[in-house]
C-alpha cells in the first residue's frame, strides 16, 4: 500500500504535476488530487479525508496566480465558491499583448 501523500508542499507538488500532465486549457478534479495522494484511488476512505488539504493547497496556488478553480467554467475564488469545482493552469499573458513602455524622454 502507498503511503498518504498529505502535507500542503507535497499536496502543492501534485497539483502542478497533475495540471501539466493535463496540459493547457485541461481541467482536474480535486478528488483526481487526493486519489493520487491518497495512495489508493480505489479505497474512498483512503482519499475522501484529503480534499479539504487539497483545497487548502489549491487555494495557496491560486493566491499565487499558479492556478485558476472553475465553477461551471467561469473563474472563481476557491475561499468562497460553493460546489463542485476543477483546477486548470491560468492564461499565459501574452507579452504582444502589453502596452507598451512609455519613454519618459
Amino acid at each position: 500500500m502507498t503511503k498518504m501523500k498529505t502535507d500542503q508542499d507535497t499536496l502543492k507538488a501534485t497539483i502542478r504535476l497533475m495540471l501539466d500532465e493535463a496540459g493547457m486549457g485541461k481541467s482536474i478534479a480535486p478528488t483526481a488530487i487526493a486519489k493520487r495522494a491518497g495512495g489508493n484511488p480505489t479505497k474512498t476512505s483512503a482519499w475522501r479525508p484529503l480534499l479539504r488539504n487539497v483545497g487548502r493547497a489549491a487555494a495557496m496556488l491560486q493566491a499565487s496566480g499558479e492556478l485558476l478553480a472553475l465553477r461551471k467554467g467561469n473563474p472563481v475564488d476557491i475561499k468562497v465558491a460553493k460546489g463542485i469545482l476543477r483546477y486548470t493552469m491560468p492564461p499565459v499573458e501574452d507579452p504582444q499583448d502589453e502596452p507598451a513602455a512609455v519613454s519618459s524622454g
